[in-house]
């Protein structure tokens, strides 16, 4: 077994193309939930809707993160896609998925402070 199929949250890898070369256990059953399942060996770009299909292929191109909230069918997620760098070389991206509260907490850490904003 493999730490990122325990991992509370989606894991999905795809090359510099957009083949999807792995997925972890909460991927394949968020991706199962829209019908589409087992991606690997398939093309992500054609799950994204645009414009975000854009983006994830300049992502492809140039290796530069993305992250955002979004929320779906009332739930509130996080979403991460950084570049899968290997041995120096850009691979493709990474795109990490998970559930966050409605309501986030946002600490500010330096040496003045350790405030939390509700």
């Amino acid at each position: 077994m493999n730490w990122t199929d325990g991992f509370l949250g989606a894991i999905t890898v795809c090359d510099r193309k957009g083949i999807v070369v792995y997925m972890n256990e909460r991927s394949k059953m968020q991706f199962a939930k829209s019908g589409d399942g087992d991606l690997i060996g398939k093309s992500l770009i054609e799950c994204h809707p645009e414009p975000a299909r854009t983006f994830l292929i300049k992502m492809l191109a140039e290796p530069i993160p993305n992250s955002f909230s979004i929320e779906k069918r009332g739930i509130h997620k996080m979403i991460h896609q950084t570049p899968w760098i290997e041995d120096g070389e850009f691979k493709g991206v990474v795109e990490i998925s998970y559930e966050i509260p409605e309501k986030l907490q946002h600490h500010i850490r330096d040496k003045s402070s350790d405030t939390i904003i509700p």
